[in-house]
């Protein structure tokens, strides 16, 4: 699978450079969510703007990754997705699950704030 990271402090920009996320590909974007965060990777923000077409296995491979990042606290931020696979995720009703922005820009505020919010929630529960 073709993609590029681009890694930050708090979060990564994951772009996928593929027209299709089906079943062939779909194990491995997977297992980069995996590996991503193993390695520390807090909040992830996945550009699916080369994505042309997505089946379910790339929607169930998107669950999980937004699964293991906000398990532990973090964030996981889709941009850039075409008005096709929004109609498959709208479909599904992924997009009350998962959170979608048109921007990177919008989509690192979202992270920000989420990180700000989590620091004053367990700043809370201490006292």
């Amino acid at each position: 699978m073709k993609y590029s990271i681009e890694k930050q402090e708090t979060y990564s920009v994951f772009k996928v450079d593929e027209e299709k996320l089906d079943s062939i590909k779909a194990p491995d974007f997977k297992s980069r969510f995996v590996t991503l965060q193993a390695e520390g990777v807090k909040s992830l923000i996945v550009n699916l703007s080369s994505v042309k077409y997505i089946d379910s296995s790339g929607l169930s491979a998107l669950l999980v990754g937004n699964r293991l990042f906000r398990e532990n606290g973090g964030s996981f931020v889709l941009i850039g997705i075409n008005e096709h696979v929004m109609k498959l995720v709208s479909i599904s009703q992924l997009d009350k699950v998962l959170d979608i922005l048109p921007t990177v820009e919008e989509a690192v505020d979202t992270v920000i704030l989420n990180d700000i919010q989590d620091k004053l929630g367990q700043d809370n529960s201490k006292d």
